[in-house]
């Protein structure tokens, strides 16, 4: 990694933290946003005040039930969300050593503490710097494992994840099964699971199925979502492995879309989660919260069922960001791109700036590419990307956005 980058990762925190990312960055909106991106719903309503899990349903034949909802924990930074969480039903934690600029881990040990027997808690194999390569020597990918374990305060993980999997390769990767099974030998880790979000989304789960090694799924699913996805959770359902639902607000564009009204913002999430959960193969959602209106907006939506109004906003919402949200499982424009670009992982990590108000991940996250592999490549090209796009997004014009965004850059104003 250049130097420069370098530097910028390491300084990023504080001095993002110091100005002020609102103001340090250039926010061109489209059309389509507002110029004010809320982080909560407007319309906070007092029924959602102390909301607690109403459903649970087991994760495959784990012989354990989780909250219909759980708690993500990308965004964490405050172990008393784990407290209230926990107080509130929620017995399902994911986290990465990655997450939350490598501290998820430690608010999560924080919040669990004379409470771990009643809680399931994920993690990743993976370090605080990033994902872990498919060659990584199998005393490092356990030695990985030992620091979430400290970091989490625990002896052991319920679930450990092969992250980030985007390929069968990644999946069935000799080491990593050979490290799962001596972890589990030492009772430091109980299930596998995998986690993706994938061009290759469909073939790696498939894989995993096959393969019989995998006790638990994660990956993105919400409204609208590819037709032989629902196949795979029945098929997963069938073969006693659990389905958890991520990615579940498609984008989260619900809190700048000008043409959604407050309410319809307001509403948003807890339709998604309904409709989600409709779906009794599904085990149960997990989703970022780092704040107590979240688990009362979220947690209101736990144990009901979508119903007309709930359907029809999601379908407005489908067709107001159409041409805006980057399917997870797609990636045919990939081989298409002259410099082959990351062009999902580009854009899923603008989606994590504009949606998620994750900026300061995301931005990241996009650092860590290579110089030539970012977006700056775009200016000047003729986007044959875009011609291949079964959605029709404007792919050049949103790398170049992305570039925007994500780039490193004092304001002028």
């Amino acid at each position: 990694m250049p130097t420069d980058r370098r530097r910028f990762l390491q300084g990023l925190g504080a001095f993002a933290g110091f100005l002020g990312l609102g103001n340090v960055f250039k926010y061109h909106t489209q059309t389509f946003l507002l110029r004010d991106v809320p982080t909560l719903s407007e319309n906070q309503q007092a029924e959602w005040k102390g909301a607690t899990v109403k459903s649970y349903r087991p994760l495959g034949a784990t012989g354990f039930e989780i909250s219909d909802i759980s708690l993500g924990s990308s965004k964490l930074r405050d172990a008393d969300i784990v407290r209230m969480a926990a107080d509130r039903g929620i017995n399902y934690i994911d986290t990465s050593p990655d997450y939350s600029e490598a501290s998820s881990e430690r608010y999560v040990g924080e919040g669990i503490k004379g409470r771990r027997d009643k809680l399931f808690i994920a993690s990743k194999f993976c370090t605080p710097d990033g994902h872990l390569d498919v060659d990584t020597p199998v005393a490092e990918i356990m030695a990985a494992v030992e620091g979430s374990l400290q970091r989490l305060g625990t002896d052991y993980l319920d679930l450990c994840h092969i992250h980030a999997c985007n390929s069968v390769e990644r999946l069935m990767a000799p080491n990593f099964h050979e490290a799962f099974d001596r972890l589990k030998e030492q009772g430091k880790v109980r299930f596998l699971g995998v986690s993706s979000h994938t061009p290759q989304l469909e073939t790696v789960l498939k894989e995993a199925l096959d393969s019989g090694r995998f006790h638990v799924l994660m990956a993105a699913y919400h409204f609208e979502h590819w037709p032989e996805l629902a196949n795979i959770i029945e098929r997963a359902h069938g073969s006693g492995v659990g389905f958890v639902a991520m990615k579940t607000l498609k984008g989260a564009y619900h809190t700048v879309l000008s043409d959604f009204t407050p309410d319809e913002r307001t509403s948003f999430t807890q339709a998604a989660f309904k409709w989600v959960n409709g779906n009794p193969h599904v085990s149960g959602l997990v989703v970022s919260m780092w704040s107590p209106p979240q688990l009362d907006e979220y947690l209101y939506a736990s144990g009901q069922k979508a119903g007309a109004a709930d359907l029809a906003l999601l379908e407005k919402y489908e067709r107001l960001i159409a041409r805006e949200y980057c399917r997870p499982g797609c990636g045919d424009c990939l081989g298409s791109c002259p410099a082959g670009l990351p062009i999902d992982d580009i854009l899923r990590y603008s989606m994590y700036y504009e949606g998620y108000q994750c900026e300061r991940e995301a931005m990241r996250d996009y650092a860590k590419l290579d110089s030539h592999r970012t977006a700056a490549v775009c200016a000047g090209c003729s986007a044959p990307c875009q011609d291949v796009c079964p959605f029709e997004l404007p792919v050049g014009k949103k790398m170049a956005r992305a570039h925007d965004l994500l780039s490193f850059k004092p304001t002028t104003v």
